[in-house]
């Protein structure tokens, strides 16, 4: 991996790399996810099946497109037992830590007549797309669902793209079973973001769509926000390590490499404030890319965007990472909570070396779904806010009203809206 000295410069032209590879560089595509939008809002399912046939070589119809519970069972008795029941054990523990995010409905009353308060309401649809082929991610399928799930969404719609065989990957539907998503249907790519957006014969349209994709699915979803509410339009994956001399090298390089397998654009970065530990980490980089799988996607990866910046003080280390933002943020220095409470900007933050980016990934709890590219400095993980709703509860008295009614019909007046002003005067004629 390169070794570079932090500074200004290479700090800023570090963050003009990265941003490359945001969606919104890619708008070259736009004109053929929109017009694959289009021809689901005209055509419904025979565009549907059309792109199906097209993309994925699989001749679906009315009869065949939904996943039946038989299928279901199939992909459950086809993985292994043991797959299964750490999928189980997986679910549990998100379960769990997004039952805390629990919002309830709250009211303030006051004794002059004033009702101020906020209701909660899940949304009634969401919709959740699941990549499949080689980037099948039947962990993703709980990331997403149970939340949902928890928030009390009372339908959850899946979509994923089946095999040239019509089936679809039995881990896939297998994670479905234990989140508990209520439909599945077999369509892929922007068509499926678009089916789930407006609805066809067979897709219901739905409130809120999440879930990772392509390119094009990333760009489906942000010309479809509007429609719908959607998650995020996210990026390639990414991974920073802060570390000092106390770091394990082979521990790092390995969580560097953790994200730099997942795609060519993925970004893997160390910042450290020790030269030696720059070096080994740089060595054992290759040496597990030589050992492992994935190799030329690791690769290509690390070479593009894979940078170890060796940092004058922690201060200015922890000032790159705020400033870069990463969606994984491991802290692997002899204190890591110190430095935890400095960190403003990650999407998720890992402490200690024994709490490596895959444990977030599969098993911990809290939800992998998370700002890219950048996006932490203004957006969070999935989460069970994602699913609800908030409205607003007002209710006066007249006594309460009358104390302030003046003043409203004043304010109203010189806003210049006579209207405003006089729903509250003729209260009091």
């Amino acid at each position: 991996m390169r070794i570079i000295t932090l500074s200004k410069e290479s700090k800023s032209s570090l963050l003009n790399d990265l941003l490359k590879r945001s969606p919104n560089n890619y708008g070259q595509y736009e004109t053929v996810v929109n017009d694959i939008i289009e021809k689901v809002k005209s055509e419904g399912d025979a565009a549907i099946f059309a792109y199906t046939k097209q993309f994925d070589k699989c001749e679906l119809n009315a009869e065949t497109i939904r996943v039946t519970e038989a299928e279901i069972e199939e992909a459950v008795n086809t993985i292994e037992p043991k797959l299964y029941e750490v999928m189980e054990k997986a679910a549990a523990n998100i379960k769990a830590y997004h039952e805390k995010q629990v919002r309830n409905s709250w009211f303030d009353a006051k004794p002059d007549g004033t009702i101020l308060g906020q209701k909660i309401t899940p949304i009634g649809k969401a919709g959740v797309y699941v990549p499949g082929g080689k980037a099948a991610y039947p962990s993703s399928v709980l990331m997403n669902v149970i939340p949902a799930k928890v928030a009390g969404v009372s339908k959850v719609v899946m979509v994923t793209p089946p095999g040239a065989d019509g089936k679809v990957n039995p881990g896939t539907l297998a994670a479905a079973k234990v989140a508990g998503v209520d439909e599945i249907y077999k369509v892929g790519g922007a068509q499926a973001i678009a089916a789930l957006a407006f609805g066809t014969q067979s897709i219901p349209k739905v409130d809120k769509i999440t879930g990772p994709g392509n390119i094009f699915v990333a760009l489906a979803k942000k010309a479809v926000y509007g429609h719908v509410s959607i998650d995020s339009v996210a990026g390639p994956s990414e991974i920073l390590v802060l570390a000092d001399e106390s770091a394990n090298p082979r521990y790092v390089a390995a969580d560097l490499l953790s994200q730099a397998e997942h795609d060519e654009l993925a970004s893997a970065i160390l910042i450290t404030t020790s030269m030696e530990l720059a070096e080994a980490v740089s060595e054992q980089v290759e040496v597990f890319i030589s050992e492992l799988s994935r190799t030329d996607i690791m690769r290509k990866s690390i070479d593009n965007y894979g940078y170890i910046l060796v940092a004058d003080s922690m201060e200015d280390a922890i000032d790159a990472a705020n400033e870069i933002a990463s969606e994984h943020l491991e802290v692997l220095t002899k204190n890591p909570f110190e430095i935890m409470t400095k960190i403003q900007n990650a999407g998720a933050i890992f402490l200690g070396e024994y709490s490596s980016e895959p444990l977030g990934d599969y098993f911990a709890g809290p939800n992998h779904i998370l700002p890219t590219n950048g996006t932490a400095k203004f957006f969070s993980p999935l989460s069970v806010d994602d699913f609800i709703k908030k409205s607003s509860i007002i209710s006066y008295s007249r006594n309460a009203l009358e104390a302030v009614h003046k003043d409203i019909e004043f304010f109203a007046e010189k806003e210049g809206l006579t209207a405003h002003a006089n729903s509250i005067k003729v209260r009091f004629e």
